[in-house]
């Protein structure tokens, strides 16, 4: 009988070990599991993170990638960003006179008070940006869209925006003196004071909705526009001189006084 459970102990205790063994293993196998999984996991969580903040610190170059940078205050006069992903970007104050910015996509980007004056951006987008007193001064923005922009006080003088849509866009007294505006959108656009006089377009331009309340229209044929309702006219600023389209008669209120 001693014997018996002698060697019964002897049995329990060989086991135990060996169970022990095997739940350490286990233990290691899994953590062997669970440590690369979640390396792998914050690796994959921060690359986009990593590889975003060094594309900010990307020189200038053409089909660079901006995408959420601050670019505030800063010399980019000239430089070449043709085709370059500069969405929700924050250019406040900057200079990008002279730019190429062909087939940018600057879509809710920040220009405020920053130039582009000269530039060229033919096909570009600017659709949702924040461009308070933006200088566009003799650009070159021709099928470029301005959709939903916030444009008050910006200024277009002498601008190419041929085939450029500023549906929905709000322009209150933005500037379009000697600008070319042919097959240019307004559709439900703001222009409220708005100076479109000296401007020249040859064919249709669209006013189709659009909020004219003293637009400055001194001077401009308008004979060819479309969309234009005598509501609207009866709200803008011309002289004896402006042409409206056929059916469509002068103000009583025209000219107006000096803004």
């Amino acid at each position: 009988m001693n014997i018996l459970k002698i060697n019964l102990g002897q049995e329990r205790g060989t086991r135990r070990p060996a169970r022990a063994n095997a739940s350490r293993s286990m233990a290691d196998v899994m953590k062997g599991l669970v440590v690369p999984a979640a390396a792998i996991g914050l690796v994959a969580f921060a690359a986009p993170s990593m590889a975003h903040a060094a594309s900010c610190k990307d020189s200038a170059s053409p089909g660079a990638d901006w995408t959420d940078c601050n670019k505030k205050a800063l010399m980019l006069g000239g430089s070449d960003l043709q085709g370059a992903n500069l969405v929700n970007t924050d250019f406040t104050l900057t200079d990008l006179r002279g730019a190429n910015l062909t087939e940018a996509n600057l879509e809710k980007a920040t220009l405020v008070r920053s130039s582009i004056a000269g530039a060229t951006a033919n096909g570009a987008n600017f659709s949702k940006i924040e461009a308070y007193r933006c200088n566009f001064a003799g650009v070159s923005a021709e099928k470029a869209s301005f959709v939903n922009s916030e444009l008050q006080r910006a200024n277009f003088s002498g601008a190419r925006l041929t085939g450029a849509s500023f549906e929905k866009a709000e322009l209150g007294r933005a500037n379009f003196d000697k600008a070319e505006l042919t097959g240019t959108r307004f559709t439900h656009a703001n222009l409220s004071r708005a100076d479109l006089t000296s401007t020249s377009f040859s064919g249709p331009i669209d006013f189709q909705g659009a909020f004219m309340f003293l637009t400055r229209i001194e001077g401009v044929d308008l004979s060819e526009a479309t969309g234009l309702e005598q509501e609207q006219v009866d709200m803008t600023c011309g002289d004896s001189s402006t042409k409206l389209p056929a059916g469509m008669s002068t103000p009583a209120g025209w000219p107006c006084a000096s803004d």
